[in-house]
């Protein structure tokens, strides 16, 4: 597990847009580009923590941000080829470790609400839905909300 550079903005693009093929039937296009995932790696308190997979690949990833004493963590990335390994356990745990190490004292996601799944997935890790809100962009080609869930660290 290391920090992403922008050396690695490639790699994460393609990482995160071969993990969320599984939304595809939920969304219009990828789920990144090039320039958003810069501009969250260049943003003061937000990183990418990644998982190798050699060849200058990536196997995962996942976006950290601090605010205060509450963290996010989103895009949580774990290339089709590598799933099945515990690799999500892996970023999870390390997402939260930097957000810990930040002084905060909770940890929250949002999840898409038609993946019904996702929600479960967390409990697991003891996350708790706290509320949702519409998916506000014409990206979603059915309605959908996102389902706010935190964690207190």
């Amino acid at each position: 597990m290391r920090l992403a550079t922008t050396d690695d903005i490639p790699a994460l693009t393609r990482v995160i847009n071969r993990a969320y093929v599984v939304e595809a039937h939920l969304f219009h296009g990828d789920r990144t580009d090039e320039a958003e995932v810069r501009e969250r790696l260049e943003r003061p308190n937000a990183c990418f923590l990644v998982i190798d997979a050699g060849d200058g690949e990536l196997a995962g990833a996942v976006c950290v941000e601090i605010s205060g004493e509450r963290s996010y963590f989103g895009m949580l990335s774990v290339d089709p080829d590598w799933q099945g390994r515990g690799l999500a356990r892996e970023l999870i745990s390390a997402a939260e470790a930097h957000a810990t190490a930040a002084q905060c004292g909770f940890m929250d996601i949002d999840v898409v609400d038609l993946r019904t799944e996702l929600p479960a997935f967390y409990t697991l890790f003891g996350y708790v839905a706290s509320g949702s809100t519409p998916y506000a962009s014409d990206a979603a080609k059915v309605p959908v909300r996102m389902v706010r869930m935190t964690k207190a660290l």
